[in-house]
């Protein structure tokens, strides 16, 4: 797999009101996302609503997303647990389904050491040989992946890369520093509103939310930004501001649903114990999506 670079959506999940996942208009987002240039799908990851998902559903997800991309652009499987054996089992189904690479979450709830943490991606990697991206996000998962183990994991042929949803600048610039001789280590941020900023630390894109919503240009910021057109993309980057923040003044993914629904795309129906964007918030989106002409 090539080195990672640019805007990789972390695809919703759509449902019907009933909670049964709509294969439709799930379809129609996979066709939507590669017209608009964007770079990857991130397949039931949290924006999937991978931890609402029975274990078949999560696959089936990924199986048709597999399909219908059909070699267009790359499929990576969220195939993350916080048990270990778990993990790997979701890891090689998730290969064996073609997925073209898997995001391993760092093990939630249980909070290992560093040395579970490294003990743990290592034995993912050693089963499955497939490309793995690790994804550190400690605001959800009650454990930090430090700089220093993710260096160790980077020297894995299988490991290629670390999605990091810190908004910690030093972070992103510490994994730059420590990653830089690894060849095709790829450094995604996995914060929208600091996105850019970590990119222009050396980070090679996003894993990205507001993708969702405006895919041709969060994809065309990473392409300026990478080109070294730091300029046009900030300039780019900053009429997406207050949107960048809507998308999480609740938990994602139930301000990103909920904007989905309101331009079309899918139903709002998100699952329990996640529930609809709270009205408080609806004048404010409606008006911001209005301003963006994406309504």
């Amino acid at each position: 797999m090539q080195v990672l670079k640019g805007s990789f959506v972390a695809l919703v999940t759509p449902m019907f009101e009933d909670g049964v996942i709509d294969y439709d208009s799930l379809k129609h987002l996979i066709n939507w996302h590669i017209e608009n240039g964007t770079s990857g799908i991130v397949s039931v990851g949290t924006t999937g609503e991978s931890s609402t998902l029975s274990v078949q559903e999560h696959l089936d997800v990924i199986r048709y997303t597999v399909k219908i991309s059909d070699n267009r652009i790359p499929v990576i499987a969220g195939s993350g647990g916080n048990s270990t054996q778990e993990a790997i089992d979701l890891t090689l189904e998730s290969k064996n389904l073609g997925a073209d690479a898997s995001l391993l979450v760092t093990p939630y709830y249980n909070k290992p050491t560093q040395e579970g943490l490294v003990l743990h991606y290592l034995a993912i990697a050693n089963k499955v040989n497939i490309p793995q991206i690790l994804y550190n996000v400690p605001s959800r998962t009650a454990c930090d992946l430090q700089p220093q183990s993710t260096k160790i994991l980077s020297e894995h042929d299988n490991i290629i890369g670390i999605k990091e949803a810190l908004d910690d600048m030093s972070r992103i610039k510490h994994l730059v520093e420590l990653t830089k001789e690894i060849k095709n280590f790829s450094i995604l941020s996995g914060d929208d509103p600091t996105f850019l900023e970590s990119m222009q630390l050396g980070a090679s894109g996003v894993i990205s939310v507001a993708a969702n919503i405006i895919p041709k240009s969060i994809s065309t910021i990473c392409k300026d930004s990478l080109s070294g057109n730091y300029h046009k993309a900030k300039l780019e980057n900053d009429n997406y501001s207050d949107l960048l923040k809507l998308l999480f003044v609740e938990s994602n993914p139930i301000p990103v649903k909920w904007m989905l629904s309101q331009m079309g795309y899918i139903n709002k129906t998100i699952r329990l114990p996640l529930t609809d964007l709270n009205e408080t918030y609806h004048n404010k989106v409606l008006s911001t999506l209005k301003e963006l002409k994406v309504l």
